[in-house]
């Protein structure tokens, strides 16, 4: 049966070796049940029903992605995407978690149909490489100030908006631990080296009296405090386009990206380097998105975590059948999930945000009318405190540097149309 399914000697495996994959990739990225809580529990939302929506959601798309798709890419509520949802929509914009819920399912929708109608690749085509960079280093900065915050690294100041925090605090000595252990660990390629530090900086909360202790294992919490709470008809805000387009704008490109780089790895491409079968991991992707807001979580997405499965030679959605197993085994973790203090997942934020600075790389810096977009989006997401403002603000910029170097014709259509909506929203809405 398992063969018929996933052909997996025509992809040169067997089923111990996709067994092995699954639960590598499992191991680097279940951190995300420990910090997705923590995250959209600050927006309101219920921790315990969080946890529950977490797990689905990836269980969900992961089994589509494997049983659908047949590819071993993983899924879960996107890092990032989560951090927006909290901080940029519901306490930033004062938007309720419910419209912020009803955003993503919009997106989600919208995103099943670009797949659907294949319109993927001409939105992908139209946008700017440098903006693309851009916003996933922004994304990067963003959740790396979230992180300092969190810990208590970063506080408020009156004179100059931040400063330095207690940095005796053991709040914030174990934040620091948590993160100085995640890149000792990672550097020497251990797996789960994120979970390993997460666990044993609640454990060490534990002993010294600073978090109580709440327990192992139980039944799954209620999940009836988020699920089918979304406001869909208050998502339909004009205000929220911006929102719902950069809900869709990033799942979109970090879902292909990841796709991308993690077949790339696992020589899953065709001979012309294009991927079979991309509808349907597409589809797997925004399908999850749209269950995820359903149970109540943020966007769901792919894992670039995944990468370490297909090192294990993950080749096949076994692999990520695998995955999605496991995280319902997770349902049963919930005292575990919520003894996690917030400074505990801090590292991992901290650590995610290291690796996606590294797109800035592939700046051009030689050409200023290229590098400067780019670091309009990564600058400005931190400190608006909004991605949809980085990548409003990223348009804009583009459309209008490029105009006053005389290289207008560089600008795409649609990038000059996207650049005269944001400039009206603001004019209108304010931000």
């Amino acid at each position: 049966m398992l063969e018929k399914l996933f052909q997996l000697k025509a992809h040169g495996t067997d089923v111990r070796t996709e067994v092995i994959a699954g639960i590598t990739t499992y191991l680097t990225m279940a951190y995300i049940i420990f910090v997705n809580p923590n995250i959209l529990s600050a927006a309101g939302m219920d921790q315990g029903a969080v946890f529950v929506a977490t797990c689905l959601a990836a269980a969900i798309g992961c089994l589509i992605m494997g049983l659908y798709a047949n590819y071993p890419i993983a899924q879960a509520p996107g890092m990032g995407l989560n951090a927006f949802f909290t901080y940029g929509v519901v306490l930033g914009m004062g938007y309720t978690w419910q419209v912020a819920l009803g955003a993503v399912f919009l997106s989600g929708i919208c995103f099943i149909l670009l797949s659907v109608f294949k319109v993927r690749e001409w939105i992908i085509d139209a946008i700017p490489q440098p903006l693309r960079i851009g916003i996933g280093a922004g994304i990067g900065l963003f959740l790396g100030f979230i992180a300092l915050q969190s810990a208590g690294i970063v506080v408020n100041h009156d004179a100059t908006l931040v400063g330095l925090g207690d940095i005796t605090s053991p709040s914030v000595l174990l934040a620091v631990l948590g993160f100085f252990m995640i890149v000792g660990l990672e550097y020497r390629r251990v797996k789960g080296g994120v979970m390993i530090a997460i666990l044993f900086v609640t454990l060490l909360s534990v002993l010294l009296g600073l978090q109580p202790y709440g327990g192992i294992f139980s039944l799954p919490p209620d999940p009836s405090p988020t699920f089918m709470q979304l406001d869909i008809a208050g998502a339909f805000d004009v205000a929220m386009i911006s929102v719902i387009f950069a809900f869709l704008f990033v799942d979109l490109f970090d879902t292909a990206g990841t796709l991308m780089a993690v077949a790339q790895r696992g020589n899953l491409l065709d001979d012309k380097g294009n991927l079979p079968r991309l509808r349907k991991a597409l589809l797997a992707d925004s399908t999850a998105t749209v269950a995820g807001s359903v149970l109540g979580t943020s966007s769901t997405t792919s894992y670039i975590e995944s990468g370490a499965g297909v090192a294990e030679g993950g080749r096949t959605g076994l692999t990520a059948v695998v995955v999605g197993g496991l995280f319902l085994l997770s349902l049963f973790f919930a005292p575990l999930a919520g003894m996690v203090p917030a400074y505990a997942t801090a590292g991992a934020l901290f650590y995610v945000a290291v690796l996606m600075l590294s797109g800035l790389t592939k700046v051009s810096w030689d050409d200023i009318s290229e590098a400067a977009p780019a670091a309009v989006v990564a600058i400005m997401m931190p400190l608006t405190y909004s991605i949809a403002n980085g990548i409003a603000l990223g348009f804009v910029s583009y459309a209008v540097i490029k105009l006053f170097s005389g290289r207008a014709k560089d600008v795409s259509i649609a990038v000059w149309i996207l650049a005269a909506l944001f400039v009206l929203k603001m004019i209108v809405f304010g931000h």
